[in-house]
């Protein structure tokens, strides 16, 4: 029992941090349950990866900030209504984003309004689908207004 309190302590944090960097309701969409979750732990208790039976949700940094996995994206994505820390390429991209590969600015067509350099993002395809995760490294309208640079760092990448 000593176990299940201090993993719903960790939950409660990674919930109050999801809603923090992503907005209410990031948090309860993203940790739904402590049920299907497992979660490790720095060497001081710490959270430290946050799995479920689909993959890896989140790393929490030891900044405070959660990096996504493309599972935790997933997640995200049906918690965000469109546009939010979304940024979306075409057809042109596609191919590349899965390989791997950053997104650069001039192939971006929508950018939230409210991502900022080092932002969490997620990299969808104009069709919806999620292509990959990763950090942005300009703001929203940033990328839109560039037709140089990169505009995404790429983390993780979905299944093509």
């Amino acid at each position: 029992m000593a176990g299940y309190g201090r993993e719903m302590d960790d939950i409660s944090v990674l919930r109050r941090v999801a809603d923090y960097q992503f907005g209410r309701g990031a948090g309860a969409s993203m940790f739904p349950s402590p049920g299907d979750l497992t979660i490790t732990q720095t060497s001081s208790g710490r959270p430290r990866q946050v799995r479920a039976d689909e993959g890896r949700l989140v790393t929490y940094g030891t900044d405070g900030r959660l990096r996504l996995g493309v599972a935790g994206g997933k997640r995200l994505q049906g918690a965000l209504d469109p546009p939010a820390y979304r940024v979306v390429v075409g057809d042109e991209s596609e191919p590349f984003v899965l390989e791997g590969r950053n997104v650069f600015a001039k192939f971006v067509s929508v950018a939230g309004d409210e991502i900022r350099p080092r932002d969490e993002v997620l990299v969808e395809h104009e069709d919806g689908r999620l292509l990959a995760v990763g950090r942005a490294e300009l703001s929203g309208s940033g990328m839109l207004d560039f037709a140089t640079g990169v505009a995404v760092d790429v983390r993780d990448t979905a299944e093509a």
